[in-house]
């Protein structure tokens, strides 16, 4: 883990000493992750719409035919929650309002009801065998989250800080939907507030991912050295795009 570690932040470096970049290199930049992790996210989920259409949904508004009209509601939703992520990258700190805003912004056009809000009813994971917390404990959980956050991006490397706040988010579970969704956008703020690029978890690992974050109860690091992973690709990715 620890040359993982190393190797990225060779590559952070390799990526700071290309800034500035000017305003429309950072424009296409964004859009371009915004459509990447848009899709790859949603993906996860088992969100039929491919990169190219979720582009097309985005950026155009124009329905697939054949595609649930969920698939478009959590691409256009999660756009905007991509969106609303960026404005609280120049920020040290987390709070429990950006997390309740970010899922508001993703499920709120197809939930109007559940949107930002805790859950009140219990609720189970197939294929776990660890219970989640039933919902009187969620509030008191949230800001324990957000106080370790706050606190272990003080005294972990960035990369274990984001990818332990996306599991221990999840491990929550505190929305009745999207909290995965929710968790890797979170995790990528951990992870831009330290001047990162984002980290895109392919969907052809998602069987790989599952079965990490299931083990993460135990022992979590598999799933961070996943995550690990995921993000030095995208920095090689991020490099190849600048130097193209």
């Amino acid at each position: 883990m620890k040359e993982l570690l190393e190797k990225i932040d060779g590559l952070k470096r390799q990526i700071d000493s290309f800034r500035p970049l000017s305003a429309e290199t950072l424009k296409s930049l964004r859009e371009y992750y915004r459509i990447g992790l848009t899709w790859s996210s949603n993906a996860l989920e088992g969100n039929t719409l491919t990169e190219s259409e979720t582009k097309v949904v985005i950026e155009d508004g124009i329905t697939i035919g054949g595609k649930p009209l969920r698939d478009h509601l959590e691409a256009s939703g999660h756009a905007r929650a991509f969106e609303y992520m960026y404005t609280l990258v120049t920020s040290n700190e987390i709070f429990e309002n950006d997390i309740t805003t970010l899922h508001q912004l993703f499920y709120g056009k197809i939930d109007e009801t559940n949107a930002g809000k805790y859950r009140n009813s219990q609720v189970f994971l197939s294929g776990s065998r660890y219970p989640l917390p039933s919902p009187e404990k969620i509030p008191v959980l949230m800001r324990d989250l957000i106080n370790g956050i706050n606190e272990n991006r003080k005294n972990e490397h960035p990369v274990i800080a984001a990818a332990r706040a996306h599991k221990d988010f999840v491990f929550i579970h505190p929305f009745v939907d999207g909290n995965g969704r929710v968790a890797r956008l979170l995790m990528n703020l951990v992870l831009l507030q330290h001047s990162y690029t984002i980290a895109l978890i392919p969907p052809v690992k998602r069987a790989e991912y599952i079965a990490s974050l299931e083990e993460a109860h135990e022992k979590d690091e598999s799933f961070i050295t996943l995550i690990a992973g995921a993000l030095y690709e995208t920095e090689k990715d991020y490099i190849r795009l600048i130097k193209g």
